[in-house]
């Protein structure tokens, strides 16, 4: 690792996955961020499930001599993971420290360059319908984590209805894979009524892990009960070169404090100390 220099050392925070390519496409992710960023320190810290964990790589930043971190997280929307796990984390470290500034980027959200990746993993994806595919005979179902927050799947929607009104699909719907309403299951027993030519299935997830992986089973299981039904699975987000522009911003607007996490800044919990709270 490099030595400390005058800039923050850069901590991208994942959630974790048991699913090796999962953890390998997040580092890849870490060390593309590094790349753009030669004269920083990137390290990849995890929040569950795998090494190094987010506490861990605080401490190795500090022993190494850091005294101000901007931690990045790398997820699609805020819900408790970033409002509340994150920050208490976080915070636990920093009251051992009150010397270590920490200071935490926003959620990727909705953002016109994950749309601009969204399409074209789509457009990919269609590629294995042959013959006279035609978008207005095809239907999207976006497929999102699901979470007890309302504001975070509300975003899914929105994205579903920006891929929708933009790339020209005959309908959208949106699913989830646990928690909210509608399950995939569900949502799936209602499309099959609806009979559209194709069905264009995109999980909405930035790498690889046991939710796409569910998504595929639950998609495999609805193609051998309707054998006639034409599919295509959408790629998860996954690396682009898009994708380390967004987190260069995120960087650039935290030290900025320009954004702060979607926390609950008027208690303890606010991660960000010094920022203005404005519209946060």
């Amino acid at each position: 690792m490099k030595q400390p220099s005058s800039l923050p050392a850069v901590l991208l925070i994942g959630h974790g996955t048991r699913i090796c390519t999962g953890v390998a496409e997040f580092n890849t992710l870490a060390k593309n961020l590094q790349i753009a960023l030669p004269d920083r320190v990137c390290m990849a810290s995890f929040l569950e499930m795998v090494d190094p964990t987010i506490p861990h790589s605080l401490d190795i930043l500090y022993k190494k001599g850091f005294r101000s971190i901007t931690a990045l997280p790398a997820f699609l929307m805020a819900a408790s993971h970033i409002k509340k796990e994150i920050p208490a984390l976080i915070q636990g470290f920093q009251a051992k420290h009150p010397e270590l500034k920490i200071i935490v980027g926003k959620e990727l959200g909705i953002n016109a360059n994950l749309i601009e990746i969204a399409k074209e993993r789509i457009e990919n994806a269609e590629s294995k319908f042959m013959g006279n595919y035609n978008r207005k005979d095809a239907l999207l179902l976006m497929i999102g984590r699901g979470s007890s927050d309302t504001d975070a799947n509300s975003n899914i929607s929105k994205i579903s209805r920006i891929l929708w009104e933009e790339m020209g699909f005959g309908w959208a719907e949106t699913a989830y894979t646990a928690v909210t309403k509608p399950l995939i299951d569900d949502a799936l027993g209602r499309i099959h009524l609806l009979d559209f030519k194709y069905l264009v299935i995109f999980p909405y997830l930035l790498f690889n892990g046991k939710v796409f992986e569910l998504v595929c089973a639950t998609i495999d299981a609805y193609q051998a009960k309707y054998p006639k039904a034409r599919t295509a699975i959408v790629p998860y987000l996954n690396n682009h070169p898009l994708l380390t522009h967004i987190f260069l911003e995120r960087l650039a607007q935290a030290e900025a404090y320009e954004t702060c996490i979607n926390c609950n800044c008027h208690s303890k919990m606010c991660c960000n100390p010094g920022h203005n709270h404005v519209n946060c």
